[in-house]
């Protein structure tokens, strides 16, 4: 226990993405510091989400955004058996020095094998779509290689043959190195991602809905986090009674394909607001088109009619929660799983980043933006989002865990 009488949380980001650093960032600033004595580590990266924040920081490696897109890209290994050794050997330094009374992680999988060595309980924050328990019709065939070689039908169906596989074939690196320690190991990828003490899903319950979860599994909701920066010089001149459309493909989206959507925007009667994450960079930008690396994004969905994102759960969730229609450019696994559930609610649409053509994001773009439907049900949406106080869910879960004093 921390001085004073406060409880220690370790919070561990694994920084391949902003995302995996602004849920527990997030979470994190939540929490009340006459209580709770907060440490974060992450690798030294997005080091602008941290401008405002007063806890101690810890800088642990990840691999690079770079190798961590590339290998989402090529369908292979996130993480093979030598990396999570490093991991691990790394988390066993940092552990005994802050020697916290709970460990919250995001994506930072070695943590289901050092915190269980340290003995320190462990809250892993995952999306409800990984979880063993949730309802999810089928896993979508992410845009691999394979997909472009032998053609989408074929490789979904060749894919779905073999999924269990594919996902044991994924999980073994990290089920060897509990084995290595002396843990047994996890069975499937789902339940890799999904593994702690305790298991906190950020995502709405309605849109995900689960069964039989075990009591050590919470569902705390859509945790929002914007970055706390100042608008951009041009925000003022936008006209309230303009339509807006706000693009943001965030850290892993398909950044190639800000020049189609660039071009293929400026056709539209409405104003364009982009965030690029510093992944593009043009001196020249059509009229009706504005863009900064970085924009607050509460502030941005709440002046926009329409979302284009990468279809992650950060940038949708963001979207939904005030009510905006999302058209979600997706790649990977994770953001295909996402946007599968918010096309079941028509609340948005999806297109796969590997075949979007300026002609198909015009298509979906007028109809969405002449179809009140995807407004209507974005708008049902926001109100299963407001229902539910992720940060107080947390809160409570961490006093009933730790009990401070």
């Amino acid at each position: 226990m921390s001085q004073a009488g406060r409880k220690r949380i370790l919070f561990v980001a694994e920084a391949v993405t902003l995302a995996h650093v602004a849920r527990p960032l997030a979470l994190a600033q939540s929490l009340d510091s006459t209580h709770y004595d907060v440490h974060f580590a992450c690798a030294n990266r997005f080091d602008f989400a941290f401008e405002t924040t007063r806890f101690r920081r810890w800088e642990v490696h990840s691999i690079s955004s770079e190798q961590f897109l590339q290998l989402l890209a090529t369908g292979s290994r996130l993480y093979d058996f030598k990396t999570l050794n490093d991991y691990v050997s790394e988390d066993l330094c940092l552990i005994p020095e802050i020697r916290p009374d709970l460990i919250v992680g995001d994506f930072r999988l070695s943590l289901g094998v050092s915190a269980a060595i340290a003995k320190v309980p462990y809250a892993a924050l995952a999306n409800a779509y990984w979880s063993p328990y949730a309802a999810v019709p089928h896993f979508p065939l992410p845009d691999v290689p394979a997909s472009r070689l032998l053609g989408y039908r074929l490789s979904s169906s060749l894919f779905h043959l073999c999924q269990p596989l594919i996902f044991a074939y994924h999980a073994r690196p990290l089920n060897q190195m509990r084995k290595k320690y002396g843990l047994p190991g996890l069975g499937s990828l789902l339940h890799v991602y999904t593994h702690g003490d305790y298991t906190l899903y950020t995502d709405p319950r309605d849109l995900f809905p689960t069964t039989n979860l075990p009591p050590n599994h919470r569902v705390l909701g859509h945790v929002e986090w914007s970055p706390a920066i100042p608008l951009p010089r041009w925000w003022n001149d936008i006209g309230s009674d303009q339509p807006v459309i706000y693009v943001n493909l965030g850290s892993s989206g398909p950044a190639h394909l800000l020049p189609m959507i660039t071009a293929t925007l400026a056709e539209f009667p409405m104003k364009v607001i982009m965030a690029t994450a510093g992944r593009w960079h043009t001196t020249s930008l059509p009229a009706n088109i504005k863009a900064s690396s970085y924009l607050p994004g509460s502030d941005a969905v709440r002046r926009a009619n329409l979302v284009i994102c990468n279809g992650g759960s950060p940038s949708v969730y963001q979207a939904l929660a005030y009510g905006v229609p999302v058209v979600g450019i997706a790649s990977n696994m994770d953001q295909l799983l996402c946007m599968q559930a918010v096309e079941r609610k028509k609340a948005g649409v999806l297109l796969r980043a590997g075949s979007v053509t300026e002609a198909s994001l015009k298509a979906v773009v007028t109809v969405m933006a002449t179809d009140k439907t995807y407004e209507k049900n974005a708008l049902l949406l926001r109100d299963q989002f407001t229902r539910i106080d992720a940060l107080q869910r947390f809160r409570s879960f961490v006093s009933e865990v730790l009990k401070p004093i």
